[in-house]
């Protein structure tokens, strides 16, 4: 554990405007989209939790804003490669902690996350990475290494609908969006070192997929459906697009 405490500090100070979006999340979604959300009695109140969820649209981080019943922090890549430039403000209003991989930055946010969880606060992540495709992926390694070395519960939710809500808001349709929100599990954690600890946090990541999945419908859960030919058609998704992004 870190005994950095500067997530949390930052957090008091982004209070006014935190309230402001997720006040915002809510009145968009309740505008543009049907949003059903199954299961939020499994959400606990106290931390330390780490939430994981799919990742297959930019506003993903949005829709947790409005339907979650206590404040989040949440881990963002530096750039968002994947957002209309429009909406790519939102995570530095809200205060997140940017990762950009492969530099000191990367080291920061994770500390800055792991002081989160050893504050008993709620940590936000899309263990994907990106939402480069609709259908499930191998999570990137972050999250399981926060998992094993902070031992907080995991609490995992499948995110269903996202993509058509503007498509369909331009038909003056509003869109359903099914959130299904699992039981918390874990603490996990590692025994073994250098390539040993890298295998043991490789099976944390596929566990923490595994259990989104149970939350999406067959079609979406890509490389960790049952149905063989849903892992196939998932299989361009395996490379990762954003490798050589600063963020």
């Amino acid at each position: 554990m870190t005994g950095d405490r500067g997530a949390p500090k930052l957090a008091h100070r982004r209070r006014p405007a935190r309230v402001l979006l997720q006040a915002l999340a809510r009145l968009a979604f309740g505008l543009l989209a049907h949003v059903v959300v199954v299961g939020l009695e499994n959400w606990p109140t106290t931390g330390p939790l780490i939430v994981v969820a799919n990742h297959f649209h930019f506003g993903d981080p949005a829709l947790m804003v409005s339907i979650a019943p206590v404040h989040m922090e949440f881990l963002a890549g530096s750039q968002l490669p994947g957002a209309p430039a429009i909406v790519r403000w939102i995570p530095a209003l809200w205060g997140a902690l940017r990762v950009r991989r492969g530099s000191v930055g990367s080291r920061v946010a994770l500390r800055q996350a792991e002081a989160v969880l050893a504050s008993n606060g709620v940590l936000g992540v899309f263990p994907e990475a990106g939402s480069w495709a609709q259908t499930l992926r191998r999570a990137r390694p972050g999250t399981a290494f926060l998992a094993a070395r902070t031992r907080a519960r995991i609490l995992p939710v499948g995110i269903d609908g996202m993509p058509e809500v503007l498509p369909s808001a331009l038909r003056l349709r509003r869109a359903t969006v099914t959130v299904r929100v699992g039981e918390p599990f874990g603490p996990l954690e590692t025994a073994g070192t250098g390539r040993e600890r890298r295998e043991e946090l490789d099976t944390i990541g596929h566990r923490i997929m595994e259990h989104i999945a149970a939350l999406l419908p067959e079609q979406r859960r890509g490389l960790y459906s049952t149905d063989p030919a849903v892992r196939e058609a998932a299989g361009w998704t395996e490379a990762f697009p954003w490798e050589d992004l600063d963020g």
